[in-house]
């Protein structure tokens, strides 16, 4: 295997954690076509985007051929699954390849998702249809366009074979994902009823050291590790709700360590305002609704604190007093980071007193005029422009009003809002459009919408039509899926 598509890959988490990873090969697939491919992210990671297109490089993109000093393992984790605990999930269906290290010197895992069936499988066929990782590959390159701590795709390749589901017969397809690492909560849910001597600490360590640096000096290194991780999800998670973007599957073994959102299956981007909107079918329940992401992602980090107690403090009482001490910091560590964000959403430079206030009655106005999320905030900024838009009137007099305490130019604010609010992001109707395209077939629906998302705050060609909500009868019924 030629060092020319990928330069010789690391194996360190397969090296300092082999109980928490299976040595396994990527299954064969026949006829590998390249149908994506992350040119920008290529270039990034030091990557040759004509070495990845040629054959060898398809090969390696398909799980055909294994990269020089890879050490593909399956990685073994546990999960709080819609709050029922799951003892062993693991990769099923996906491998890590090993890690690459960029020319900044960041370490990243390169990771196959479709590539057959591993130990960890729990029934089906550890395959992946073309649709869901074109879905995958298109959220997440939305989310880092939009300045969401991602995972990101590299590359899909359809494996020229038909795969079953319900619906019938689908085109299969690998993705190749690049991630910080691949670390979960659910990881060290695993390892914390595995046998082996020191493995929690092995894994925090590893974390530290790849993760959280600073946590190695502090007094109680496994606690500073707990704060920076509640720290990093507090961030994330604010991201996603001032986006408006509900994950749809918020299990602890979906929650990363990085701080990076991972795995898009059932996720959606909201439309008309509602904080009980879902869209996930398998979320029966609605524990993931959208108002719900904040205090799942504190009941997820409480299930880390559980496994790291042992490393906290000898004295189990000492141990869970230091774990809540820091686990009741995540509201306010949330509602920090979503305030400071609502601050650069609305034009807003400096704090004040009543802004609480302020935002929470926004949404309340949002919510009653069952206005959509998105626009409203580009509406905001046009109001500035003396536009006859109208948006939440009695609201926009208050904010008006607040704008003017900071004494500057509201045609500049209104141009800092546009830079800041999205004008296209990928909307449930044209998502599923595009991907019944490419399952039919056509790609150009896919590749317009690519171009739009990823240039979200001007849209690029066509951001007029993708732009909008969708139609009341769509969202009335659509629902998404994991598509496993």
């Amino acid at each position: 295997m030629s060092d020319a598509v990928l330069p010789a890959l690391d194996d360190w988490f397969a090296r300092e954690l082999p109980e928490l990873a299976l040595d396994w090969q990527p299954a064969a697939v026949p006829a590998p076509a390249l149908i994506a491919l992350n040119e920008p992210l290529a270039a990034s990671l030091g990557l040759s985007p004509d070495a990845l297109r040629s054959p060898v490089g398809v090969a390696v993109l398909a799980g055909n051929a294994v990269p020089a000093g890879a050490h593909p393992v399956a990685m073994g984790y546990a999960g709080h699954q819609f709050g029922n605990y799951s003892p062993r999930l693991g990769d099923g269906r996906a491998l890590l390849l090993g890690e690459l290290m960029t020319p900044e010197g960041m370490r990243v895992d390169v990771h196959l998702k479709g590539s057959g069936r591993t130990p960890f499988a729990r029934g089906g066929d550890g395959k992946a249809a073309l649709g869901p990782m074109l879905r995958e590959y298109l959220i997440a390159e939305a989310m880092h366009a939009l300045g969401v701590p991602t995972t990101r795709a590299l590359a899909v390749v359809a494996t020229g074979e038909q795969i079953m589901r319900d619906t019938g017969p689908l085109p299969g397809a690998v993705l190749t994902r690049v991630a910080a690492s691949h670390l979960r909560v659910g990881m060290f849910e695993y390892a914390a009823r595995l046998p082996a001597e020191g493995l929690v600490q092995r894994l925090a360590d590893h974390a530290i050291i790849r993760h959280h640096p600073a946590a190695a000096v502090a007094e109680r290194p496994p606690l500073a590790l707990l704060s920076s991780v509640i720290e990093a999800q507090a961030s994330l998670v604010s991201k996603w709700m001032l986006l408006g973007f509900i994950h749809g599957v918020m299990n602890t073994d979906n929650m990363t360590i990085s701080g990076e959102g991972i795995d898009y299956g059932p996720c959606a981007f909201m439309d008309r305002y509602d904080p009980r909107t879902v869209f996930s079918s398998i979320d029966q329940q609605s524990r993931y609704a959208y108002g719900n992401q904040p205090g799942i992602a504190q009941w997820n980090l409480a299930r880390l604190a559980e496994a790291l107690l042992p490393l906290i403090a000898d004295d189990s009482s000492a141990a869970v007093e230091l774990a809540m001490a820091e686990l009741e910091q995540f509201p306010d560590r949330f509602r920090a980071h979503w305030e400071a964000g609502m601050r650069v959403k609305l034009g807003l430079t400096t704090s004040h007193e009543s802004d609480r206030a302020l935002f929470d009655d926004l949404l309340a106005a949002l919510a009653t005029a069952r206005a959509d999320y998105t626009s409203s905030f580009r509406a905001l900024a046009d109001v500035l422009r003396d536009s006859e838009t109208e948006v939440v009137p009695e609201w926009t007099v208050r904010w008006q009003e607040r704008l003017k305490s900071e004494g500057r130019d509201p045609l500049v604010v209104a141009d800092e809002m546009d830079a800041m609010n999205p004008r296209v992001i990928p909307r449930n109707h044209h998502v599923e459009r595009v991907l019944e395209a490419a399952t039919d077939g056509d790609l150009a629906p896919f590749r317009a919408l690519l171009a739009a998302v990823t240039s979200p705050f001007a849209g690029g060609p066509g951001g007029d039509e993708l732009a909008g909500p969708a139609p009341d009868a769509f969202a009335a019924t659509h629902r998404t899926f994991c598509g496993t």
